[in-house]
């Protein structure tokens, strides 16, 4: 298994940027023409690409289950587009990198293949980008999810207000918000215009004591309604890394994954 840092430059968001990757490089060595299934893994608001690594132990599980895991850094971007600020963040996660980490490393370009997952903005932003480009993702799996369209559209600035919902914040973010409801950044919208068939499909999971329950209750609830299959679970734990460390492992055993078989390393030597 291999973790590898990586620079590159991004044309759609203008600049270098850094991303980790989880490579199991010793089954490649005994399956040389093997293409890996592929996790691209969001992080949360006020983190980067090393947040999955260094908060749980997805290096060892995606080692046990024989998978690539790509972590880019969405800096408190929502991974949407902004035209404002000409900074593309739904169009690299879907697009730029998923074709770049497909030209460095042998990873399947098969739909069946490819998923997306993250945790509260990266719950969202799972959610939007999965649905956006969902014929390149046949997964989505989203924890604790920041589904909170409704809250940023009425949101106010202040010095009482904190930054992650403060209007101003928001506004340079997502632009205009009265146009949010209805666009490609509105979840339910996205549902609404798709075909059922289309549909990648869903794993969500909230912390029973997480302050995002209702609205996690709530998309799941919307999805249900418009036919959609989506598998949810909640358990104890607040918006906290003990809780996402053990549903992403929840999440690696709902996925179409190899069973467990490690190949050679520091922890398995037979």
């Amino acid at each position: 298994m291999a973790l590898v840092q990586v620079d590159f430059f991004s044309e759609k968001l203008m600049r270098t940027v850094t991303i980790n990757a989880i490579i199991p490089v010793d089954k490649k060595l005994n399956q040389p023409n093997k293409k890996f299934k592929t996790l691209y893994l969001l992080h949360g608001i006020f983190g980067n690409y090393t947040d999955w690594v260094c908060g749980t132990r997805i290096q060892r599980w995606a080692q046990d289950h024989d998978l690539a895991v790509i972590m880019p850094s969405g800096e408190n971007k929502f991974y949407v587009d902004n035209e404002n600020s000409h900074e593309y963040y739904s169009q690299f996660i879907g697009e730029e990198l998923v074709s770049i980490t497909r030209a460095m490393f042998p990873l399947s370009q098969r739909r069946e293949d490819t998923f997306i997952a993250g945790l509260s903005m990266g719950g969202y932003g799972a959610i939007i980008n999965g649905l956006k480009y969902y014929q390149t993702f046949g997964y989505i799996a989203a924890l604790s999810s920041a589904l909170l369209i409704d809250t940023f559209i009425n949101a106010k600035d202040g010095d009482d207000v904190t930054y992650m919902y403060k209007r101003s914040y928001l506004t340079s973010v997502f632009g205009d918000l009265h146009k949010l409801k209805g666009s490609d950044k509105d979840y339910k919208a996205l549902i609404q215009n798709m075909a059922i068939k289309d549909v990648p499909a869903i794993y969500m999971a909230c912390g029973t004591d997480d302050s995002l329950i209702k609205e996690n209750r709530d998309y799941r609830d919307f999805l249900l309604q418009q036919g959609i299959n989506v598998t949810y679970e909640e358990g104890p734990g607040a918006h906290e890394w003990d809780f996402w460390d053990r549903y992403i492992e929840r999440v690696l055993e709902w996925l179409p994954l190899d069973k467990k078989n490690e190949g050679i390393s520091s922890g398995h030597i037979e």
